[in-house]
């Protein structure tokens, strides 16, 4: 990760050395660099770590509640929730923007981030509450996800059917997970909640391992089964919300990088918590330092290359599943 850091830190538009980079980050550099270093680059490689972290032990927490391999904040509706909550800010409060070069831009960022946090948390109270009240199987929970995300893509839909061009274009942008967005305030916000957030999962731990043994086996070993996956779920929806909400939708990381991380140390969650943190944060960040220079000077949202990445991965997931 540090490594990828560095060379991310030294490739793009205008390169820089390491003597720069060095000289940069211990207060001596030149105006120019700082301003490339501290302002552009290390707002996005400090993002694209803390939302590879957010992302990748989401989906390795709900895939164990869920009792589903196939079980991510990407398939089970979190992210068509913020989408439609930064559609409806987009149309109702008119923030899009556009330049006198054509360039896209939404101009109140902070109002598409609260209606995309809103959205992205009606989804998961709405799971929430149908498996609280009519005691969904995890099973039911998936295909309770998927329906959900289905109707609110659909609402999105009928949003933009409405929209003008600009309110479309500025829905459009939003929605390609883009990682140079947030600057070090939103940084800031995203690694606190991710900080406590990692720290309550390896506290929680041993009680996954249960949950991986099966439901009756976690409650003789003293588990409260439901307690731990509904605060399990609230904690990982709550995370990647705060994540698509400035960032927008970065598809298939919470999916790959646990089944990576099983294949290689088995389903120990005392290892599969915190290495997958570590891949998610090194896979996000070479897939944005890709994105950046693949055909530059023109940077790819990084959430066109993950999902790029990740639908095989879902396929062979399915069908593999399906064999068992």
């Amino acid at each position: 990760m540090l490594l990828s850091s560095i060379y991310s830190l030294s490739i793009g538009g205008y390169k820089l050395s390491l003597t720069q980079i060095y000289h940069s980050l211990t207060g001596n550099g030149d105006n120019a660099t700082n301003l490339i270093i501290w302002n552009i680059r290390l707002p996005r490689i400090v993002a694209a770590i803390v939302a590879g972290i957010s992302l990748a032990v989401s989906g390795a927490v709900m895939q164990c509640t869920l009792r589903n391999p196939l079980a991510s904040p990407y398939t089970i509706g979190i992210s068509y929730g913020a989408m439609f909550g930064a559609a409806f800010a987009i149309i109702f409060f008119d923030v899009g923007g556009a330049e006198s070069t054509g360039k896209i831009f939404v101009n109140s960022p902070y109002v598409v981030t609260v209606f995309a946090f809103i959205g992205a948390l009606m989804a998961v109270l709405i799971i929430l509450l149908l498996a609280k009240l009519r005691r969904l199987t995890p099973e039911a929970m998936i295909l309770a996800g998927i329906a959900i995300g289905s109707l609110f893509s659909a609402g999105t839909m009928v949003m933009q059917y409405f929209a003008n061009d600009l309110q479309l274009a500025s829905m459009v942008y939003w929605t390609f997970g883009d990682l140079g967005r947030p600057l070090w305030v939103e940084v800031g916000i995203m690694t606190v909640i991710m900080v406590f957030s990692l720290i309550y999962f390896i506290y929680k731990r041993w009680d996954y391992n249960a949950l991986e043994s099966g439901e009756e086996s976690a409650k003789s070993l003293g588990v409260n089964t439901e307690r731990t996956r509904l605060w399990g779920m609230l904690v990982a929806s709550l995370l990647v919300s705060v994540n698509v909400a400035f960032l927008g939708i970065i598809g298939f990381v919470g999916l790959i990088c646990p089944h990576m991380v099983r294949i290689f140390m088995g389903g120990d969650y005392r290892f599969i918590i915190p290495i997958s943190a570590l891949f998610g944060a090194i896979l996000l960040l070479i897939s944005d330092t890709v994105a950046r220079t693949i055909i530059s000077p023109i940077v790819l949202p990084v959430g066109i290359l993950t999902s790029f990445m990740g639908a095989p991965v879902f396929l062979y997931l399915l069908v593999k599943m399906y064999k068992q």
